[in-house]
């Protein structure tokens, strides 16, 4: 498995993209008030792949659940469990449904001053639907627990098609600031 790179990734090799130049902005000096402050130090985004096997989902779940607690992004526990299932029903999807097409998946972790984004890509066409299981059903339920927790958090999710054809499923939430 390889963060554009690793999983788990290694936080202090992990790459992290830098921000576009734009000759408008002088940036930030962190000072109150400034009317360009800095980001936190915790934004960022990393992407990382993972052969679309069963055993990627503890492994990608573990890397997702380490890197954000490495940046120490502000979740609380409630917000924390809800991510790592987003991710683990996600993975899950892509190694049940896309394997074929997609014999790796691409995990990405994108966090802002105020919200986290995390998607799952990969090489499979077809836009999933969420679909309602039968009581007794053991499967089938991904997606909708995907949109349940991503609505009760206040966020959003959807489907966005690639350039190569693929798709990347993703959920953004808002990170609970203090002061809020």
């Amino acid at each position: 498995m390889e963060v554009r790179g690793s999983v788990p990734p290694d936080p202090a090799t992990a790459e992290v993209p830098a921000e576009p130049d734009d000759p408008g902005d002088p940036g930030g000096s962190g000072r109150p008030g400034d009317p360009f402050p800095s980001p936190p130090p915790y934004t960022g985004a990393w992407r990382f792949t993972a052969p679309a096997v069963d055993s990627s989902v503890p492994q990608v779940r573990h890397g997702v659940r380490d890197l954000i607690a490495d940046r120490k992004v502000p979740v609380g526990e409630d917000l924390m469990a809800g991510i790592l299932l987003i991710v683990s029903e996600l993975v899950t999807n892509s190694v049940r449904h896309a394997a074929l097409l997609s014999p790796q998946i691409i995990v990405e972790v994108a966090v802002g001053p105020d919200w986290i984004r995390v998607g799952v890509e990969d090489n499979h066409p077809y836009r999933p639907k969420a679909l309602e299981a039968e009581y007794g059903d053991t499967n089938g339920r991904g997606l909708l627990l995907v949109k349940a927790i991503t609505t009760e958090a206040g966020g959003m999710c959807d489907v966005t098609h690639t350039e190569t054809g693929g798709k990347v499923i993703w959920s953004l939430l808002p990170l609970p600031l203090a002061g809020r």
